[in-house]
């Protein structure tokens, strides 16, 4: 019997042990609260817009629509990239065609979602790669073709990012990206106000282990396929799949 004792609770301890290692699943969100899209960067055009050729901010996806329409192109989707100063600039990293033109922000500690760490980077590169990482883990190579930082990160390593607050009443229309586990890319706007908790949970019940916050409140997408079409608004980097 002292043998039996002393196995049962090592049991019991290597199987809490075994499962702290699997990510914490919340309670599914309903899915029609979401307009989604999903982009296969291999095989898709998607792009990162800013400034158009004469260094005029696009601003708004009618603006960026037309400009591409002038070059033989469609605008096929479109969503606000990544959080803003009061001039339109990206608050931290932005590449475009493979030109840094807004450094890394490694501010840790300040007021905002942005700041609100761990906060990530989205990034695509000349292989049709996409990836969401988090800042600290983020490595520049000449291959990356478009990124941009935001914050914060909503899914890491498949967990709902630690300081989220289930049930919290702090709700906005909020939009955001993650890598889907065949490497196509979601993305993501509320249709109503929602919290950070609800909204990451979205994204990781799709399968997510990486997902990032892009915008709250000033979140507007351009998706005709689906009806959903929102013009207006002043941005800084817009998210653009063109065909």
């Amino acid at each position: 019997m002292r043998n039996l004792t002393f196995i049962i609770p090592l049991i019991l301890i290597i199987g809490f042990n075994t499962l702290s290692f699997y990510p914490k699943k919340a309670p599914a969100i309903d899915e029609s609260r979401i307009l989604s899209h999903i982009v296969d960067p291999a095989k898709k055009t998607l792009a990162l817009y800013w400034k158009d050729k004469s260094g005029k901010n696009y601003k708004n996806f009618q603006m960026l629509k037309a400009s591409l329409k002038a070059e033989g192109k469609e605008l096929v989707f479109a969503m606000n990239g990544g959080m803003y100063m009061k001039n339109l600039a990206p608050q931290g990293l932005y590449i475009e065609c493979g030109v840094t033109l807004s450094k890394l922000n490694k501010t840790q500690n300040a007021y905002g979602n942005f700041y609100l760490q761990p906060n990530g980077i989205f990034y695509l590169t000349d292989e049709g790669k996409a990836v969401v990482c988090k800042t600290t883990d983020f490595i520049p190579h000449p291959n990356i073709q478009y990124a941009t930082q935001s914050g914060p990160m909503l899914v890491i390593d498949g967990n709902i990012h630690p300081k989220f607050t289930e049930g919290s009443k702090n709700v906005h229309i909020r939009n955001g990206v993650g890598v889907l586990p065949d490497g196509n890319l979601l993305f993501a706007m509320s249709k109503e106000k929602i919290n950070l908790y609800d909204f990451a949970t979205y994204f990781q019940q799709k399968g997510c282990k990486n997902a990032l916050y892009l915008d709250g409140f000033v979140s507007k997408t351009y998706l005709p396929s689906q009806n959903w079409v929102q013009w207006g608004g002043n941005f800084g980097v817009i998210i653009g799949e063109v065909r």
